[in-house]
């Protein structure tokens, strides 16, 4: 087994902070036509993009193949997740036009398929629940035969706005679980490791027939067994598709990169994602929650 390997070879920590990435770490330069077409009808529609808001490495990539992440409900988050570059504080605003202009540019991109994630949302009642089902509903109204993932946050528990969400029956509902448990309190004091695996169980009872999705992030400074346990404990709660990527610190102010995992190391735990289960598992350097989503979904 693939897994009883894993956690026999690895498992040690560092607590170094690495200065260089290592050689397999390159992410394509932003550069040429689709590129800038993608930019400017973002700013011409007002819409916000995890890509940039995020730092993603992959923007140059997946931009030149006129493809993007929309953020929604603004780009201020209310928790303060200690990795995350997205800003953090007290959003002020609800764009309620928001969920048509997803639908235009859905349409001008010509996407088959459409990632749509957000900000958290705290400060709302049903933490852009509501806003998230408007989105996936005129993105087909728009561009019909698109299929829509929705990356959605907790909403602190509260399986009511999740409901909203569900009923609109996006093809793949995802949430990120982002790292082991025992790093929750330092990384994620605003999250609960328990909650989004039960979020992700109720979203398969309410509608089986939705891709349930999740994402983790290695070199934080978990054990190899953690990240096995916490492959396990999703698929004890019903995931069906999963991302594991390399963390790679978005500035000196946040949370240091631990360990940069070998590109080896990634296809074993593809492999031992696939042993236990999971119907894809797309797993590598500069893999993120969005990275390639259309072919986790054939």
């Amino acid at each position: 087994m693939i897994a009883d390997t894993l956690n026999n070879r690895v498992g040690g920590r560092c607590n170094l902070r690495i200065s260089k990435h290592p050689s397999w770490i390159k992410a394509k330069i932003p550069a040429g036509q689709n590129f800038f077409d993608v930019k400017r009808m973002l700013q011409r529609l007002e819409l916000h993009t995890v890509c940039e808001e995020a730092r993603c490495p992959n923007i140059g990539e997946c931009w030149h193949n006129r493809t993007a992440t929309f953020m929604i409900l603004g780009n201020i988050c209310t928790r303060r997740c200690k990795f995350c570059a997205v800003t953090k504080g007290l959003p002020t605003e609800l764009d309620e036009s928001e969920p048509e202009r997803i639908g235009r540019a859905a349409a001008e991109l010509g996407l088959r398929h459409l990632v749509i994630t957000s900000v958290t949302r705290d400060d709302l009642r049903d933490g852009g629940a509501s806003i998230f089902a408007r989105c996936v509903t005129e993105a087909r109204k728009h561009n019909p035969g698109c299929s829509v993932e929705v990356l959605i946050p907790d909403f602190q528990g509260d399986f009511s706005a999740l409901a909203k969400v569900v009923a609109a029956k996006p093809d793949v509902l995802n949430h990120n679980i982002e790292t082991v448990s025992r790093l929750y309190p330092s990384i994620r004091p605003q999250a609960d490791y328990h909650r989004s695996l039960t979020l992700l169980q109720q979203a398969k009872e309410m509608n089986k027939s939705i891709l349930t999705k999740s994402g983790l992030m290695v070199g934080l400074g978990e054990m190899v067994i953690e990240i096995l346990q916490t492959m396990r404990d999703l698929r004890d709660s019903a995931c069906d598709l999963l991302t594991i990527g390399q963390y790679l610190s978005p500035s000196q102010s946040h949370l240091p990169v631990v360990r940069y995992y070998h590109p080896d190391e990634f296809e074993e735990l593809k492999e031992a994602g696939e042993e236990m289960g999971f119907r894809h598992v797309e797993s590598g350097p500069l893999v993120r929650s969005s990275y390639h989503a259309r072919r986790q979904v054939g």
